[in-house]
């Protein structure tokens, strides 16, 4: 009770009003964490220009704890939901009873480890903790929650030898740190610090022994720690080194070092810290690093079973993330700032933000419209821009477009007026090509640059399309290409010939048919800022509830498609286009089956509302 009344001396009452924000993503953590005392908060993401919310704390929850475990910056909106009062607990104050109290230490950390607000809420056991993670309830990727992987094996030495030798040993191994050791017993430490506050400032001489200086005792644990856990020691004893033993203890054998480096590295595939890390990237290489852990994530997210559709939408914003850091250190290395105001656009399945695999770049430049003797400068200076971020992007991984639908092809880098010009032309003469590209074209998201250029296009877009059925037949006409992929005895339809015979093309025979009737129902719904598939489709379901179940069958559909195919990319390192149906189980190959129905189902609708009968 004296530690209480103690804490409750230093803690603020905080008053919320309805909407009131707490923090937001992105700022730095407070020197307090809060708990709910009267009213509700929420805890949301910004996703495609939506708030969604992911969890909500009501009486008694806890929020705001990431100072205790991690050293980045919230990850959630934290608004309050209904007038509230919050109690605003000091950590620095808290943080000595949270050691001092097993209890206290065991409840944070469990809350922490466990997604939950209160380990001991029956009812509420199973969902987030608030503001650690990004993703849906049945997200469980958090690496803060999983083992730790450690250095193995690491050096060590005898406590008998010269500071000297121990300072050769780290420069041969170009290491941080060597553990003390005496009969195969950690005993103490030398660190790099070490070095410098005791030999470095003269207190100790170089030729004294390693046991005058080491630090000691040695912080011991087991091997299958989590990060959390590990975190919460460091923090605790105010150390950046911990040795793994075989059993957790002093009196057993040394088997492997944790520093703060690892734990760093553990939380790398975390996407709010490879968000961070693309905001602070230096070069192209560095890009390159933060998707290879996105690669990681990914793979991860699919053995742990994350619905595709999540993924996508951590994944899409760690791509935006990139190419905008690109476009950022490309307009640095011109040397010279954009002369007029612009937009990037991500088209394809960049723009719908499907692309999960390291595919090739589909992307755009639009700049506001200049006098005439002007526009050839300007251009210049955008179509050179452009050049630099592709190259950066190519260096990241993405390929280059073998058709060159980029930025850097004059085609596709054109003022506000020019891409209006190219719509009305693909709009009105819809031919074949004309067809193609609009299919391409109408799958853009704005990436960086002044978002109103974009939106005056859109604005034109929906002009000319408004009614206009000669357009929606043709696009409609071009949806139908590609029935459902099963013969009349539902046997696959494989490739007859070429490099690919006999194999399954999910992208061309199963993606594509619906992500084209997608993109065909929302523009002629007038669906404005929603380009990816599964969203899409969950939109028309909302819209149209006499087709709900249809549409709802589509998204399940494509979601089930695009993870065989990402799937089968990673296995291959490949583009995942094609399938070897021998390597699938026969309940793979059910699978794949029931998602071609509702592309039957959907063409069905195509047909009736564009009177395609005469095109098909």
């Amino acid at each position: 009770m004296p530690d209480l009344i103690a804490i409750s001396k230093e803690s603020q009452v905080v008053y919320l009003e309805k909407n009131q924000v707490l923090f937001n993503v992105n700022d730095q953590p407070h020197s307090f964490f809060y708990v709910v005392k009267d009213g509700a908060v929420g805890l949301s993401i910004s996703y495609d220009e939506k708030q969604i919310l992911i969890d909500k704390c009501d009486e008694g929850d806890i929020l705001g704890l990431r100072p205790f475990f991690a050293k980045d910056n919230y990850l959630m909106d934290a608004m309050a939901h209904e007038e509230s009062l919050v109690y605003a607990i000091p950590i620095a104050v808290f943080k000595p009873y949270v050691f001092r109290n097993p209890e206290v230490s065991a409840f944070l950390l469990e809350s922490f480890a466990s997604n939950t607000r209160n380990p001991y809420d029956k009812e509420n056991r199973g969902k987030l903790i608030s503001e650690n993670v990004i993703y849906k309830e049945q997200d469980t990727t958090m690496q803060y929650f999983k083992p730790i992987s450690f250095t193995e094996n690491p050096i060590t030495a005898s406590g008998k030898v010269t500071v000297k030798s121990i300072a050769e040993i780290m420069v041969k191994y170009k290491i941080g740190s060597v553990v003390i050791e005496e009969k195969q017993l950690p005993i103490g430490i030398i660190t790099d610090k070490d070095l410098r506050s005791k030999i470095a400032t003269g207190i100790f001489a170089i030729n004294d022994t390693a046991d005058q200086i080491m630090s000691t005792p040695l912080i011991t644990v087991p091997a299958n720690r989590s990060v959390a856990e590990i975190q919460l020691l460091m923090m605790q004893h105010n150390i950046g080194h911990l040795c793994v033993t075989s059993d957790g203890t002093p009196q057993s054998v040394i088997i492997g070092i944790i520093s703060e480096h690892d734990v760093f590295t553990a939380q790398a595939n975390n996407p709010g810290v490879l968000v961070k890390q693309t905001k602070r990237a230096r070069t192209a290489v560095e890009l390159k690093a933060i998707r290879e852990n996105l690669t990681k994530l990914i793979v991860n997210a699919l053995y742990e079973n994350i619905p595709i559709a999540h993924i996508c939408q951590i994944a899409g914003e760690i791509n935006t993330s990139i190419t905008r850091r690109a476009i950022e250190l490309s307009i640095l290395k011109m040397k010279k700032q954009p002369p007029v105001r612009f937009a990037w656009l991500n088209i394809g399945s960049q723009g719908r933000k499907e692309q999960l695999l390291l595919t090739d770049q589909d992307n755009a430049l639009v700049f506001e419209d200049v006098a005439a003797e002007r526009y050839v400068e300007v251009k210049k200076y955008f179509i050179r821009l452009a050049e630099n971020v592709i190259h950066i992007l190519s260096t990241v991984g993405y390929e280059l477009c073998p058709a060159e639908m980029m930025a850097s092809n004059p085609l596709w880098c054109k003022s506000v007026t020019e891409w209006k010009e190219q719509y009305v032309t693909w709009i009105h003469s819809p031919g074949e090509k004309g067809i193609l590209m609009c299919s391409i074209f109408f799958d853009y998201d704005f990436v960086y640059g002044d978002k109103t250029l974009v939106d005056a296009i859109t604005e034109a877009i929906f002009k000319n399309i408004d009614n206009n059925q000669i357009f929606f037949a043709y696009l409609g006409g071009d949806a139908m290409k590609s029935p459902p992929p099963l013969g009349f005895f539902r046997q696959f339809l494989l490739e007859k010939d070429g490099e690919y015979k006999d194999s399954f093309d999910v992208k061309g025979r199963g993606l594509m048919p619906l992500i084209d009737a997608a993109r065909l129902l929302c523009l002629n719904q007038k669906i404005i800022g929603l380009n990816n598939t599964f969203l899409r489709f969950k939109e028309l379901a909302a819209l149209e509830p006499q087709n709900a179940a249809i549409y709802e069958a589509c998204s399940e559909a494509f979601s089930v498609l695009q993870k065989f195919r990402t799937e089968e990319g990673f296995a291959s390192n490949s583009t995942g286009r094609y399938l070897d149906l021998n390597k699938l189980s026969k309940l793979d190959k059910v699978k794949l089956k029931n998602a071609f129905q509702p592309i039957h189902e959907v063409q069905e609708i195509l047909k009736t509302r564009f009177q395609l009968t005469y095109f098909t």
